[in-house]
């Protein structure tokens, strides 16, 4: 605010300012608006064209062209075309035994019928069902696939919306409902006035439903034989009240030619928040409705992500059922297809996430698409204050490589309030020691301090110990442990860790690390991967530009465990956790950290929009290539070490992963079916 010769705040003239700003805006908006409108005009113009028509064929074939481009593209070279061609390959192999294979014989469907009358529990489950001009075949195969069931004890309620044209959609009901008094009772129809849309349509048919657990189902789709037994079972044996399971895309009319599998993680709320990997097939408690909606119309075309999001807020027992049981039909027209059929789901999704971190007390943040889809989104929170942190590096000799990260740090930073903690620990070289009293006598010497860690006679070279003296010099409200030879990338790194570790229900946050040849060293851990069976790395040599598993490098997700290569976490949490575990010396520090985290209900995050490159493998080489080295014996030892300390967490397995992946490799293959 300007100040007068008197030192007076001079608010007319402040007032007068914003007052021609606005009204320039305002102009602008209107000459914006009005091109719109023209541009609007012209394209309308252009598609109602005869011409255009006609060469539909020949746009349909350009853009298929430019599809596949742009998928070789997103594998970075040939070499990575020819990983992506192999994956297919073992992915078709292991695909085998899902789709029509997986569905019971006989023997199974009776051993399931009697196992789930045993149940204390005998749930009735209300299938919601809205119609609106369903095809034919893909009604009859949506009905039957209810009738197929297992566990028989369902109830079908069904709300039709269909327009005159397509009366046989209640003819075909009304023909399945005659086969006998108990199809008569179990299957509920209404048909409505007029077509309300999805979410007006499904709520009528919870107007139906008398089921304890209810379980919206689309239209056009198909569900395995058992799913309803799997649910009956879960419920019974963990008391979920919110339960959903693996689902594909299929084509057409062929249960078995999958276009996608999406196999799942266990609850993850920032994968929820980033994108709706919940989906099908939700069914829940119906006390969660209590004070709810079913579906909201506001929401229209992302009406599940919104209920998803408002019910599992409210669910105690969320329980994900690691089995493909659901069929996604993929048609002309379906959003399974191209969401760009129902481009309105885009802002719905955006309005129902919003909506929900709102009612968490976010504000001012910020949704956006990411490259890998337009509804898997980046969100970008609000951060409060400008807290210190405080960047930890341990160091020993290396005077190059520290002298590069320092200065990424500085030229890309563009937080300001940060100090940087070099723990130095034994070198010798003069190099280092004249690294040292340059960088903390030149421009940044008020944020660099050197703290020099004295061994013990005997000591051995303790990577946690070092860091935990790091960390107890540190005057930052917030932590933040990097590697030596690490070279920050993108601009805003502190601030993208920074955004999720003050969050109070998130301990650690892990940046996105690249090989220097841009393949993918970090992008989050999984418990278990690996031939220690310890915990290795997702994507692990995946190209940069790789969009990931059902686009997992594209967006924050929750992980058991991130690198303490590059590690955000409050210093209020490190020190309740007791830092790092100096009997792990080496290696695994990082991931038996996250998990000591995770034990106090913490959330671990991994976020791609942090980025730096780590020579990792040019500076030392790996703990486990030469089976014969020191490190290798180390790592054996720490791998043990850590095995039996988290024996029963490793026996659960990962629960951002999926059982059906296999621990032998690290970019999501299938486990082949025996």
């Amino acid at each position: 605010m300007e100040e007068n010769t008197n030192g007076k705040t001079n608010y007319q003239e402040q007032y007068e300012k914003e007052k021609a700003k606005a009204a320039f805006l305002a102009d602008r908006v209107a000459q914006l608006e009005d091109q719109v409108d023209d541009l609007q005009f012209k394209l309308d113009r252009i598609k109602n064209n005869k011409i255009w028509k006609a060469s539909k064929p020949a746009r349909d074939a350009y853009h298929f062209v430019q599809r596949q481009a742009d998928r070789i593209r997103n594998q970075g070279d040939a070499k990575g075309v020819v990983k992506k061609i192999r994956y297919k390959i073992r992915e078709k192999q292991a695909e085998k035994g899902y789709g029509t294979a997986s569905f019971p014989n006989a023997e199974e469907r009776s051993r399931q019928t009697q196992e789930a009358a045993d149940f204390s529990r005998q749930i009735l489950f209300s299938i919601l069902v809205p119609l609106y001009n369903t095809p034919k075949e893909y009604l009859k195969d949506m009905m039957d696939s209810v009738l197929n069931q297992t566990y028989g004890n369902w109830q079908l309620c069904l709300a039709d919306g269909s327009d005159t044209e397509h009366a046989y959609v209640g003819e075909i009901v009304q023909e399945y409902r005659s086969r006998s008094e108990e199809l008569s009772r179990r299957i509920c129809y209404r048909k409505l006035e007029k077509n309300g849309g999805i979410s007006e349509n499904t709520n009528a048919c919870l107007a139906l439903a008398e089921g304890e657990y209810i379980a919206p189902f689309d239209h056009d789709d198909y569900l395995h034989p058992s799913v309803l037994y799997w649910y009956v079972k879960t419920i019974n044996e963990q008391n979920a009240d919110y339960l959903y399971c693996d689902e594909t895309t299929f084509r057409e009319n062929d249960l078995n030619h999958f276009v996608t599998i999406h196999f799942k993680p266990d609850y993850a709320i920032d994968n929820l928040r980033a994108n709706n990997y919940i989906c099908h097939l939700s069914c829940f408690d119906r006390k969660l409705l209590e004070g709810e909606e079913l579906y909201r119309s506001e929401f229209d075309g992302s009406q599940d992500h919104d209920m998803i999001l408002r019910l599992t807020d409210k669910a105690q027992n969320i329980v994900h059922v690691p089995k493909l049981l659901y069929y996604w039909r993929s048609h002309a027209g379906s959003t399974a297809d191209n969401i760009g059929a129902k481009t309105y789901a885009i802002d719905a999704a955006k309005g129902a996430v919003a909506d929900h971190l709102r009612r968490h007390g976010y504000r001012n943040f910020k949704i956006t698409s990411t490259r890998a889809f337009e509804t898997i989104f980046k969100i970008t929170y609000e951060i409060a204050g400008e807290p210190m942190i405080s960047v930890v590096i341990a160091n020993k000799d290396h005077s190059e490589d520290l002298k590069r990260c320092l200065n990424s740090i500085f030229e890309k930073s563009t937080y300001e309030n940060y100090e940087i903690i070099i723990v130095e620990n034994g070198s010798t070289e003069e190099a280092t020691k004249r690294y040292y009293r340059e960088v903390t006598s030149g421009p940044y010497k008020d944020r660099v301090r050197v703290v020099e860690y004295h061994y013990a006679d005997g000591e051995k070279f303790n990577y946690s110990r070092l860091n935990n003296f790091g960390v107890r010099e540190a005057k930052g409200e917030y932590v933040l442990l990097l590697n030596n030879d690490t070279e920050v990338i993108s601009i805003n790194w502190m601030e993208e860790l920074l955004m999720y570790a003050q969050r109070p229900d998130v301990a650690c946050v892990g940046a996105k690390l690249y090989y220097p040849d841009k393949t993918i060293q970090h992008a989050g851990i999984v418990l278990g991967l690996g031939a220690h069976r310890t915990a290795g790395h997702t994507h692990y040599r995946q190209r940069r530009e790789n969009l990931g598993y059902m686009g997992r490098l594209c967006y924050a997700q929750d992980v058991s465990a991130v690198t303490g290569a590059c590690l955000m976490v409050k210093k209020s949490i490190y020190e309740e956790v007791g830092g790092l575990d100096e009997t792990f010396e080496v290696s695994l520090n990082d991931v038996d950290f996250c998990l000591k985290c995770r034990e106090k209900s913490y959330l671990n995050v991994f976020t791609p929009f942090a980025e730096l490159y780590h020579y990792e493998s040019a500076s030392r080489g790996s703990d486990v290539t030469d089976a014969s080295s020191d490190n290798a014996k180390r790592y054996d030892r720490e791998s043990e070490h850590f095995r039996t300390k988290w024996k029963e967490v490793l026996e659960k397995g990962d629960p951002y992963y999926n059982p059906n992946f296999t621990l032998d490799r690290s970019d999501y293959s299938l486990k082949v079916q025996d």
